[in-house]
């Protein structure tokens, strides 16, 4: 299998893809440079692939480089956390957190619940990216990822804070209060409210870098 190493320098992260005679999958234009003998092609997707392009911010082109030698990712100020998936495991990812894997590992399509998709601001279709098979992922994230388990349990966040969560586990849009009323009051918006079965992957506290870079950008900071 393919090795991922997460490499940086002047507070700057990227990924080192290690192959021998071995192959992996990475994001969209995610390529920096590359040494060896080493060969990128460009698997079309399914006809339902190509159908949910049209709906979804997620890319179903993922560019796939096969043979010996060393691919550099681009990198970031913010950070990337590394994770196996096993067979029978299905993990669903949030939007635009899908950085590299394995050859081994497959990637699918997941769409969420209607009604969730409207409440979460996403409109009608809201597509994810699935992962099934063995093997190794990295994924793109703001800071350091904590692994939650739940038994037939709930989690609730302010925000999009989840980064990838198993099948067994259900995403919902929820009133953080049990009233209109106190929901009112407390000034919170609608949470995000994981339930069920399985694992999460939780990412709250981003790279001080990262933050800054954000706020920077931000309207309300230009101004």
């Amino acid at each position: 299998m393919a090795t991922f190493e997460v490499e940086q320098s002047e507070g700057m992260r990227w990924i080192r893809v290690d192959l021998d005679d071995d192959d992996c999958r990475t994001e969209r234009g995610a390529l920096n440079h590359m040494v060896g003998s080493v060969k990128m092609d460009v698997p079309l997707p399914s006809l339902r692939g190509m159908w949910v392009s049209l709906f979804s911010d997620e890319s179903v082109l993922r560019p796939r480089y096969v043979g010996t030698g060393t691919v550099y990712l681009d990198s970031t100020l913010g950070g990337y956390h590394s994770f196996p998936i096993r067979n029978g495991d299905r993990w669903i990812l949030d939007t635009h957190c899908f950085w590299a894997s394995d050859g081994e590992v497959q990637l699918k399509i997941h769409r969420e619940r209607v009604l969730t998709a409207l409440w979460a601001g996403e409109g009608l279709l809201w597509y994810k990216t699935a992962l099934v098979g063995d093997g190794q992922v990295v994924l793109a994230v703001d800071g350091p990822v904590e692994e939650i388990t739940l038994e037939n349990d709930r989690l609730v966040t302010d925000g999009p804070f989840v980064v990838a969560h198993t099948a067994g586990i259900t995403l919902r849009m929820r009133r953080p209060a049990r009233s209109l009323w106190s929901h009112w009051l407390s000034g919170q918006r609608l949470s995000y409210s994981y339930e069920g079965t399985g694992r999460l992957l939780l990412c709250t506290v981003p790279y001080w870098r990262r933050r800054m870079e954000r706020e920077r950008r931000s309207p309300a900071t230009m101004e």
